[in-house]
């Protein structure tokens, strides 16, 4: 991390919401839903896919769960009526992990026969390990009903190279991500080099048990590594997809892209951006740092 981005961080964390907002807006669609849908129409015009994902999580009322259902299927029905190339991004805290887990499973159940008549799929977000273990089993749970279904995993947990093992077994259609949340050592690698062994390691278990990955990075190292690995198990164009947050490089964009390989890029939209916005500066501080330097450089001209 440079010291500008550690700077830029540290400041982000004690700044008014509304500050916030300019150095987040760059990655996220904006606050309302055809805000995500013409982002989502620029994507696919470039031959990029999208998943788009509708800000909020750990809510704690039922009510506030099923406005979420309601959501999301409108998201749904206009990715259809638009005729876009993009799924759902959903995270199971918002649909109600934490206090009820019936209630969670019937409220995903729902958006995922919802996305079935689009033929459309739902990702099941990883969030922290408080509910690694039931999004684990919510996604297997609904996969004996539903093909339509998937999750994630984190490089950076320790127990996810067993993780990954298990749910190739079952054939779980997996994002690989690094990890947006502060976990303990005792759970969670701190350093870049295991994050990064673990990812690589995630990704030939994934690969070579058959299972559809979407190999979510903006790390250009990690990039070739999943481009070496799926040469050398002779995957089609169709069988992996790389994964890139809204906004964060185009250039590696464009390289994927030309280089032959599908890519999906998230795109959050909502008014509950802020926490959002303050895990992503954690997990990738060079976000606020060139934030702040293009901001500099405008005023500069």
């Amino acid at each position: 991390m440079g010291a500008i981005s550690k700077m830029v961080v540290g400041m982000v964390r004690i700044m008014p919401p509304a500050l916030v907002k300019v150095f987040a807006m760059r990655y996220i669609a904006g606050d309302k839903l055809e805000d995500a849908i013409e982002v989502v129409e620029q994507l696919n015009q470039r031959g990029v896919m999208a998943t788009i994902d509708v800000l909020g999580e750990s809510i704690t009322e039922k009510e506030e769960s099923r406005r979420a259902v309601e959501d999301y299927k409108k998201v749904l029905q206009e990715i259809d009526r638009n005729g876009l190339d993009s799924n759902i991004s959903i995270k199971p805290t918002m649909f109600g992990i934490t206090f009820d887990y019936n209630f969670c499973y019937a409220n995903i159940e729902e958006l995922i026969e919802e996305a079935e008549k689009y033929g459309n799929f739902v990702r099941l977000d990883i969030e922290d390990t408080s509910v690694t273990d039931d999004t684990f089993k919510l996604c297997l749970e609904l996969m004996k009903r539903h093909k339509n279904v998937g999750t994630a995993v984190q490089s950076m947990l320790r127990r996810t190279l067993d993780d990954v093992y298990m749910l190739g077994k079952h054939k779980v259609n997996l994002r690989i991500c690094k990890g947006a949340y502060k976990e303990p050592r005792k759970v969670a690698y701190q350093d870049k080099v295991n994050i990064d062994r673990s990812f690589i390691a995630c990704m030939d278990v994934l690969f070579s048990a058959g299972s559809y990955v979407g190999i979510a990075t903006h790390d250009e190292k990690m990039v070739f590594e999943g481009v070496r690995l799926a040469r050398r198990y002779d995957l089609k164009r169709e069988q992996y997809e790389f994964q890139m947050l809204l906004g964060v490089d185009r250039e590696l964009e464009d390289i994927i892209v030309e280089g032959g390989h599908r890519l999906r890029i998230y795109v959050p939209f909502g008014e509950q951006w802020y926490p959002y916005s303050i895990r992503r500066f954690h997990e990738n501080p060079d976000i606020a740092g060139n934030i702040m330097k293009n901001m500099f450089s405008r005023y500069e001209r």
